[in-house]
This record gives structure tokens, C-alpha cells and sequence, in this order.
């Protein structure tokens, strides 16, 4: 297939097969801007939940220094308010953990929703477009002595704009699919995350020094 072929291809197609290539540009957009963030976020809370593990309880300085060299804003967000927590109730910290959390995971997904779009409309242009392609090949017959392949070979580019628009769907829903899984990943570590900090600064010190040598104990 040459050029000229396909621009004849997308003007028999009423244009659609433009808004298709269109729409085909923001998917794949979509797919390398997201691929590549959410990579670098599971990542990122990989190394940081390492890090935590091997933290003292109530090592604040630990913490600090964890925040500082190794969190990114999404993850630095948890650990600044472990850091800036009064840590006199282990509710007080995990509602404001839950509140990081509930701000943040909307911004994980965030236009994920043109793949599921692209998804639908896709086909739906692809056909369209086969209709409109139709519509050209049978006006051969209108002409006088058309030929019957000419009109066989008209149906059959048609047809080039369903399956251009198949194609872009099954892109968007495998990338789609791996995207929210990876979406799901990220938000299991940031629950993962919360969970390791209250874990060592969900207690006051007091509280937790008084179990250790067994205060209160009958």
C-alpha cells in the first residue's frame, strides 16, 4: 500500500478513517504517558515499602530521612503526614492517611477513560466508514458498463475501515486492561503503605514503651 492508495482509502470513507487515525494518536498518547507514570509510581512504592520495613517505631528521623531521599510526591504526601501527625490516637492518623489517599488515587486513573471510550467508538467509526465506502462502490453500478469487480473491489475497501476500527479497539482494550491493573497495584501499595506507618507511629510512644514492659498488666 503507497500513500495516494490510502489517502483514497480515507476520502471513500467520508474522512472517518481520519478521525480514526485521530483518535488512534490520543490513544497511543494516553497509553505511553500512563504506562509510564504508573511504572514509576509502583516502582517507586516497591523501594519505599523496603525502606519502611526495616524503620524503627516512632523513628521519626528514619522517616525524615526516607521522606528526603527516597518518596516522590505521591508517596511523600503519606509519609509528610506520619511526619506532621500528633500520633496521640492510631484513628486520628489513619483518617488522615485515608484522606492522602482518597485525594490521590483520583489522580492514578485520570484519563484512562479515553481508552474505554476508544474501545466503543472505535468500531463504531470503523463501521461508519464501511457504510459510507459502500454507498461509493455501489454508485459504479448507476454507471453505464460498470463492471461487477469494480464493485467487488469497492465493497472490499470498504471493509478496510471496520477492520482499521477492530484493530484500534483490541489496542485500547489490552492496554486499557493492563493499565488498570497496574492502577489496582499502585493503590493496594498506597494501602500497603498506610498501614506500615501506623504500624510504628499509630501509637503514642508512651503508650507503646508502657505494653513493652508490660504496664497495667494484672
Amino acid at each position: 500500500m503507497n500513500v495516494p492508495y490510502l489517502l483514497q482509502l480515507a476520502n471513500q470513507s467520508g474522512g472517518v478513517l481520519y478521525l480514526m487515525l485521530g483518535l488512534l494518536t490520543l490513544a497511543l498518547t494516553v497509553i505511553a504517558e500512563r504506562s509510564w507514570v504508573l511504572r514509576s509510581v509502583t516502582r517507586h512504592g516497591e523501594a519505599l515499602a523496603r525502606a519502611l520495613a526495616s524503620l524503627a517505631a516512632h523513628d521519626r528521623d528514619g522517616l525524615a530521612w526516607i521522606r528526603e531521599t527516597q518518596a516522590r510526591h505521591l508517596h511523600g504526601a503519606l509519609l509528610e503526614t506520619a511526619l506532621d501527625a500528633a500520633s496521640d490516637a492510631e484513628q486520628g492518623l489513619a483518617s488522615r492517611l485515608d484522606e492522602v489517599i482518597l485525594r490521590h488515587v483520583p489522580l492514578l486513573d485520570r484519563r484512562l477513560w479515553v481508552l474505554d471510550t476508544t474501545v466503543t467508538l472505535a468500531p463504531l467509526l470503523g463501521l461508519l466508514g464501511t457504510i459510507i465506502g459502500m454507498f461509493h462502490a455501489f454508485q459504479v453500478l448507476a454507471e453505464p458498463g460498470a463492471a461487477p469487480n469494480a464493485v467487488t473491489g469497492g465493497v472490499a475497501e470498504a471493509l478496510v475501515a471496520t477492520a482499521a476500527g477492530l484493530l484500534i479497539a483490541v489496542i485500547g482494550l489490552v492496554f486499557f486492561n493492563g493499565l488498570n491493573e497496574r492502577v489496582r497495584l499502585a493503590v493496594h501499595q498506597l494501602d500497603t503503605l498506610k498501614v506500615m506507618l501506623l504500624n510504628r507511629f499509630g501509637q503514642p510512644e508512651a503508650t507503646q514503651l508502657g505494653q513493652a514492659r508490660g504496664v497495667g498488666v494484672e
